[in-house]
């Protein structure tokens, strides 16, 4: 049957370098025969589009998406493991595992991400200072390479492959099936602690001297207040409620797992958008105040602690028709004041949304494109219209690569070849297995060629 390909403009989540590709949606049995039938421009998969950037377009190339997202998961209640088709969502996951009393090892910000994507991103959440990233929770994968070879691979079987496919954006083959540890928790609510925090100083001692008796943490920084309210922010740290956490209610029902839709962003917005300094500073004030000094044990619902946004369908389009770009970036520890430096550039150019977070990573894993390292993680949106936006991202990226720090690929849409390389120094090693399995160039991507990640 001959591909039904349709000529598309396709963007990240970010609304930024949209460009054109053919896009076909193909079941798991076909994806070998348009391997084979892909151009000089390659093919990349698609899932959900939740990267910031271009790392699922390809321009004048093909663009795949996996028709059978909704295959059925397998658990394993000995093992504690599911075995799941890799365009599954984390959202259908969790529909389904929640109320068996299980929870995904890793969760970014959002649940509608593919288990595809999260390997090909390596994700890491809120518990990443004691629990690693996505990859470090996979045991097996099943993947398509550029020969149309299913191929099983594992930390024991072609570790190379393995490694390099977590963390590898798609360029590595197809992942067509994952098996990974899940988490086992009594309740679908989570005890939550919040400490507002006067300013950066106080933030970062206190993440520093109280995170790692906490699963997970996350905190949120002002990027628009200054002088005695410098880095003011709320910090969240929290655990899976135990049953007995619950009130009479709750504990009736305590794996009840139901996520809510609010309200969806109109596909048109006036003007450029409705996210800029005078709406973000009153935002960033409510907020601020909203949360307690201090308070204990709070419940709250999975959705609530994880993916506050995910109840604002669309919410992308509050930025504009020129959309925005997701800042993020990873210095190490003992580098603080070129941390706050940046931070500093930040405040002082008046960009930053109130999207903001700002995380401690843990120990790195063995993938060679792996983003998290041991140190402070920043994360800022800021409208991609804002003419000075170049040329502070490019400042920024100077301070971080001083201290040894590297840029997210999955949210990357602004830094060259040579800001990547200087981050990745495993690039080569990277480069050498993908070179192994797909040695014709088979898989290929905006971001791929942008950043010279492949030949």
């Amino acid at each position: 049957m001959a591909p039904d390909y349709r000529r598309i403009s396709l963007s990240g989540w970010g609304r930024t370098s949209p460009s054109v590709s053919l896009l076909a949606e193909v079941p798991v049995e076909g994806l070998a025969e348009h391997l084979k039938d892909s151009s000089d421009r390659g093919v990349v998969v698609r899932g959900l589009g939740r990267s910031y950037g271009d790392a699922a377009q390809n321009a004048g190339g093909r663009v795949l998406t996996i028709a059978d997202r909704a295959a059925e998961a397998v658990i394993d209640d000995v093992r504690g493991t599911v075995t799941v088709g890799a365009g599954v969502s984390l959202d259908e996951l969790m529909r389904l595992i929640v109320p068996r009393g299980y929870f995904v090892p890793v969760t970014p910000g959002t649940r509608y991400v593919t288990v595809g994507g999260a390997i090909a991103s390596d994700i890491h959440g809120k518990n990443h200072h004691v629990e690693g990233s996505f990859g470090n929770h996979v045991e097996r994968m099943a993947i398509l390479t550029a020969s149309g070879e299913v191929v099983e691979v594992s930390p024991r079987e072609h570790p190379d492959l393995f490694w390099a496919t977590i963390g590898g954006m798609g360029l590595t083959g197809v992942v067509l099936d994952a098996t990974f540890r899940l988490l086992r928790v009594e309740t679908s609510r989570c005890t939550v602690d919040t400490i507002r925090c006067r300013d950066l100083d106080e933030l970062i001692t206190e993440m520093s001297t109280g995170d790692e008796n906490s699963r997970y943490s996350v905190s949120w920084v002002d990027l628009l207040a200054t002088g005695r309210k410098f880095g003011r922010s709320v910090l969240w740290r929290g655990d899976h409620a135990r049953r007995s956490d619950l009130d009479p209610k709750s504990a009736s029902d305590p794996l009840q797992y139901a996520p809510r839709h609010l309200l969806t962003v109109p596909p048109v917005v006036p003007g450029p958008g409705l996210v800029n300094a005078a709406t973000s500073r009153i935002f960033n004030e409510l907020w601020f105040r909203k949360e307690p000094d201090r308070q204990t044990g709070q419940i709250k619902s999975i959705p609530a602690f994880f993916h506050p946004l995910d109840s604002v369908g669309a919410w992308n389009r509050l930025y504009g028709r020129s959309g925005f770009v997701q800042y993020q970036f990873v210095v190490p520890f003992g580098h603080e004041d070129v941390f706050r430096r940046i931070i500093e550039r930040i405040v002082a150019s008046r960009l930053a949304s109130p999207l903001v977070v700002l995380k401690r990573f843990g120990a790195s894993n063995e993938a060679p494109l792996s983003f998290p390292m041991p140190g402070w993680t920043l994360t800022v949106d800021m409208p991609a219209a804002a003419h000075e936006i170049a040329a502070l991202s490019h400042s920024l990226d100077e301070l971080v690569l001083s201290v040894g720090g590297r840029h997210y690929l999955a949210k990357d849409a602004h830094t060259s070849a040579d800001v990547i390389r200087a981050g990745y120094p495993r690039l080569a090693e990277w480069r050498t297995t993908r070179d192994k399995w797909d040695p014709n160039g088979v898989f290929a991507s905006d971001l791929a060629r942008r950043l010279e990640l492949v030949g």
